[in-house]
């Protein structure tokens, strides 16, 4: 029996929450995106109106600068097929109508803010609403003209990318892919990036007018008037026949066509209404226009032979199988490893060592199989070529894949949760390894690696992340290949992290699904450490379920994990200092208590949220000390007991009452565009 779909939906809102923020705010995606969009429109099957389905990312990371976007940065709708193309232009128009196509540029979206032809400000697109201020780093960018041709304020939409042949032949062995590179050379600080900013490029796709605006009917318009104030927009193609998809499902086989020899790497083709009535008349939901759409180029997909699995014991205790296969090429890279998930996939897969397979490589990340074509013969075995030219000489054999009972890393029992395997001893050699080296990379410290824990492990130099604070310049000299100024550069980045603020400390641990946005916000509910080791004793999970983007299966991880970690903790912070959490906001209710419970026209999270930005506290159970209690439909008994001791009971319209009186909209929330026009383009030229 399945999953109960409340704990499914959970699971997926938690999940696109994760990778969104893996792929935005640290360009370093687990999934590919076609596995993203199968988790997006899983949850919009089974929950349409869920909270993530209306977010378009992550917000910018904690201690970054914020920019507000006055025109908010939407996502668009995604299509694959030329039936998706058909059903875009028959929900946008009855036909005759102008379309207005451009490539997909994979790279990282950045939006330009120019006052009186001067550029202001950069900026990330972020959760769509806010983003990321990387000003200095965009001036950067060869074509982005700090000084436009004329002294226009306006707002610029564009794509930041990299010239395949420069990432070929300056970057290929660092970065799996340009797109990363692009995200990671906007957002640096201080020039410590893996690329720099000059080595990019901005390709423009739409500007916006926060005052006056040019007289225009298309879009297609304003692309060449960008060109003539000095930006380059992205190329664009103009359909206006009476069956327009037609043209449109041409120019995508077009594309696919020359998409490998195309200078900038590009993952689909973004279809729009050109004429701008016609968009205002459409609208858009809180996530997408609905008058565009982006058109995804198909899988890169191969097949293979199954040679043998090999099982890995990840830093959260999962022991995932890695299917070894003949070497294939596949969109352009020699392919020998792929991932199989987990031991469900094993077994919904029914696939066997032996067995011919159907491989894809989705978006520069880790290959998978994803269909078994059964038994190989030894012909699917020829001409095979390693990825350094060697040609292959494997043997075929036939037999079932062994599903381990004790883990691969410490030997220890391993238990079934789902479709996964775990080991739960945290001294686990492989866990231990993985465990330091996520401290490191989260913590962004420079020349501790892989390599480096696992040569400090092997001399037994460290057990334990609290170690890495130990290590002394002469046990560190006296390692391979690591001489006195690479000793006194670990030493350096170690010092630079013996002060950490709470998020980053919880992210830091590396306890599963616990990723920066969540051990942000569990850090802004708990202020300090302490208070968290206070709650593992006597609080209760559903004290954190009031948290936006916290279930009750989240709460019970981070209660785990924190109750295995709690020697260590005590440990680390006897070498480290853990500064607490500043207080996240203030107002009205700065010293009040709040409990809500019972059925309610919102959700209880937004709810909570809400009352938390004017100061509020939110808990989970009443007592005498509470001042309110908000009351929806079906209370219960938080009502009964909250009557008895005397407690404030407030319902929604009453609380909605009290939060009005608190907010006074400030002169930019109040600002409005202008819907007026001065003249027409020509006038503004």
């Amino acid at each position: 029996m399945g999953e109960p779909v409340e704990e499914r939906i959970e699971f997926l809102a938690a999940e696109i929450s994760r990778h969104s923020e893996l792929y935005y705010n640290h360009s370093a995606p687990e999934i590919s995106d076609s596995d993203f969009d199968a988790l997006w429109d899983e949850l919009k099957q089974l929950d349409p109106e869920n909270e993530v389905l209306h977010k378009v990312g992550p917000e910018p990371l904690p201690g970054t600068v914020k920019v507000e976007h006055m025109f908010p940065m939407r996502s668009l709708d995604k299509g694959t097929t030329d039936d998706d193309l058909t059903h875009f232009v028959t929900q946008s128009t009855s036909g005759g109508i102008q379309y207005l196509a451009q490539p997909k540029l994979d790279g990282s979206a950045l939006s330009l803010e120019y006052v009186a032809g001067n550029l202001h400000r950069a900026a990330t697109r972020g959760s769509g609403e806010r983003g990321e201020d990387v000003t200095l780093n965009a001036k950067l960018v060869a074509n982005i003209p700090t000084r436009l041709n004329h002294p226009y304020t306006i707002h610029v939409r564009g794509e930041v990318v990299m010239p395949l042949a420069i990432y070929e032949e300056k970057y290929s062995h660092v970065s799996p892919n340009p797109r990363n590179l692009c995200s990671g050379a906007l957002r640096q600080k201080h020039g410590e990036g893996k690329a720099k900013a000059s080595d990019l490029v901005f390709c423009a796709y739409d500007v916006k007018f926060p005052k006056d605006s040019p007289e225009v009917r298309f879009d297609s318009e304003l692309l060449h008037w960008l060109q003539k104030v000095g930006i380059e927009p992205a190329p664009w193609q103009i359909f206006q026949s009476e069956n327009p998809q037609d043209e449109m499902i041409k120019y995508t086989e077009e594309w696919s066509l020359k998409r490998s020899s195309y200078e900038y790497e590009i993952d689909g083709i973004v279809f729009k209404l050109d004429e701008l009535n016609h968009r205002e008349r459409l609208g858009e939901t809180a996530h997408h226009p609905r008058w565009a759409l982006a058109w995804k180029f198909p899988s890169q997909e191969a097949h293979s032979v199954l040679l043998d699995v090999d099982w890995q014991t990840g830093r959260t205790g999962s022991v995932t199988p890695v299917a070894r296969i003949a070497p294939q090429m596949v969109g352009g890279v020699t392919v020998e490893n792929v991932t199989l998930h987990n031991v469900g996939e094993v077994e919904r897969l029914g696939i066997k060592i032996g067995d011919k397979v159907k491989i894809t490589r989705r978006g520069d990340v880790i290959p998978k199989i994803i269909e078994n074509l059964g038994q190989a013969s030894s012909t699917d075995l020829d001409n095979r070529f390693h990825a350094d030219g060697t040609p292959f000489s494997g043997a075929l054999s036939f037999q079932n894949i062994i599903i381990p009972e004790e883990c691969p890393a410490c030997n220890r029992k391993l238990i079934m949760e789902g479709a996964f395997l775990r080991c739960l001893a945290l001294e686990c050699d492989a866990r231990t390894a993985r465990a330091l080296t996520y401290w490191c990379r989260t913590l962004e410290m420079d020349g501790i690696g892989e390599k480096l824990i696992e040569a400090l492990l092997e001399k037994s130099l460290i057990e334990t992340i609290a170690d890495l604070y130990r290590l002394n310049h002469s046990q560190l000299s006296k390692l391979d290949r690591m001489g006195d100024k690479s000793a006194n550069n670990v030493l350096e980045e170690l010092a630079k992290t013996r002060t950490l603020n709470l998020a980053k400390f919880l992210h830091a641990l590396g306890m599963e699904r616990i990723g920066p946005e969540v051990a942000t916000a569990i850090s802004q509910h708990f202020i300090s450490l302490d208070n968290i080791l206070g709650w593992i004793e006597t609080g209760d999970d559903e004290e954190l379920t009031v948290i936006d983007g916290i279930g009750e299966k989240v709460a019970a991880i981070f209660r785990e994990g924190i109750s295995k970690r709690k020697s260590l903790i005590i440990e680390l912070t006897e070498l480290i200092t853990v500064i607490d959490e500043t207080e996240s906001s203030s107002g009205i209710f700065d010293g009040k208590s709040f409990c809500i419970t019972g059925t309610l026209s919102r959700p209880r999270k937004e709810i909570a949220l809400a009352i938390k930005s004017l100061g509020g506290k939110v808990v989970s159970s009443v007592s005498g000390n509470l001042d309110y209690l908000v009351a929806g439909e079906s209370a219960g008994s938080k009502l009964e007991k909250a009557k008895n001791l005397e407690v404030n009971i407030l319902d929604e319209n009453d609380l909605e009452t009290l939060m009005n009186g608190a907010t006074n909209p400030t002169s930019e929330e109040s600002i409005q565009k202008s819907s007026s026009s001065t003249g027409t383009l020509d006038d503004w030229m």
